[in-house]
Parts: C-alpha cells; structure tokens; sequence
C-alpha cells in the first residue's frame, strides 16, 4: 500500500486552522478578547518553538465551542469554514491531493489540530479519512475540553499513524508512506516516511531537509 499523509496547517493550508479558528472565535465575541488574544499567541508562539504543551492548549482552544453548544458550534463552523478556509484553499494543493488519489494511493490528513475544526476542512480538501486530536465527550456526547486518547502532535503522529496500521492488519513494513509536512514538530514521522517531503518548511526543517537530501515543495508559490 502506498500511504500518503499530509499535515495540514501551513503544508495543505497557507494558514493555521487552529489559530485561525480562535481569531475567528474572538471576532464573533466567543472570548474576552484581551485574554484571548494574548493566550492565543503565546500557545502558537510555544508551538512554533517546539515547546507547546498540547493538552492545556486544546482545553483553552475548544473552550468556547464547548460553552456554546453543539448547535452553535456547528453553525459558527460552517461560517468560518465560508469566510476563512474555503477562500484560502489553493488549487496546487487540491492538484496535488489528486495527483496521489489518482495514482491509487491512501490518503489521509494527520495533523495535530483538534478534530472539531479539522474534520469539514479534510473533507473540502477531498480527503475522507483525517488522524486528528480526538476530544472526550460527556454523557451528552458534546466534547469536555479534554484530549481522547494520544493526541497526533509530535511522536504521538508515529503513534497513531501505527495504530490505524494495525486496526487494518498492516505494519510499517507493508506500506510506502510519503509525509507532507511544513514543521520540525513533525520531524517523528517524517523520519518514519519513506519518502519525507518537507512542504513549506519552517526555517528549522528547510535546514534539516537540506543537510538529509530531502525533496522541498514550496506549494503555494
């Protein structure tokens, strides 16, 4: 099986969905806007350092939509997804997305951003299946702010892409897996591709691809 896996935020999006998300939570007056806003750009500031703590970001990332509801939630997606994502979706990302389904291979989205803002973009991207941060539920099935099992951020990406291997009754060695990614936080599965294609790169993985002889794709240039 040819496996090819893309991250999202700044590899198949010229944005991050997660910070994205929250500005977009602020301009519809979800949050405290000062608080807000200085929390949000400490978490993204300690993810682009390789020091983000994932579960106390994603309890203050889905704090609002847990407060708001199912219905809310659901509503205020489908507007962002309009107004933020939809318009900044590239036609070399949606080519290349193609180009790997029509060769046959299985594609899938792995990217450390929680499944509640992740899920209806993968699939505006065409792409069905999506290894995602998982959120716990309450008895009422509505999330709680807390992380379901191994978040898919940094090593916890091995992990999981391991754990749907085995829930198909495969091992690393029976399939040939090509990554996408823009970020050294990455850098677990990324050594665990065949075939690693640093996409965007930050500074910190252009250098690494560079000194390792791996392919650099600049995809939205």
């Amino acid at each position: 099986m040819n496996l090819t896996l893309f991250d999202l935020d700044h590899t198949l999006l010229p944005i991050d969905s997660d910070y994205s998300w929250g500005e977009f939570s602020l301009k519809m007056g979800w949050v405290d806007p000062e608080l807000f806003k200085a929390k949000n750009d400490q978490f993204f500031a300690d993810y682009q350092a390789g020091v983000l703590d994932i579960h106390d970001y994603v309890k203050f990332a889905t704090e609002a939509v847990r407060l708001k509801g199912p219905e809310l939630a659901a509503k205020a997606h489908q507007q962002f997804m309009q107004e933020v994502v939809l318009p900044v979706i590239k036609p070399s990302a949606l080519s290349l997305i193609k180009q790997h389904q029509d060769a046959g291979d299985h594609v899938m989205v792995v990217t450390a951003t929680n499944e509640f803002v992740t899920r209806p973009i993968a699939k505006a991207l065409g792409i069905q299946e999506l290894i995602a941060v998982e959120l716990a539920k309450d008895s009422t099935g509505w999330i709680t702010g807390e992380i379901l099992g191994t978040p898919s951020f940094k090593a916890g990406k091995v992990a999981r892409v391991e754990a749907w291997l085995s829930a198909h009754q495969k091992s690393w060695q029976d399939v040939h897996i090509t990554f996408y990614s823009d970020s050294l936080n990455d850098l677990p599965l990324l050594e665990k591709a065949q075939t690693p294609v640093a996409t965007n790169p930050d500074a910190r993985l252009r250098q690494l691809a560079t000194d390792r002889g791996w392919r650099i794709l600049e995809l939205f240039t």
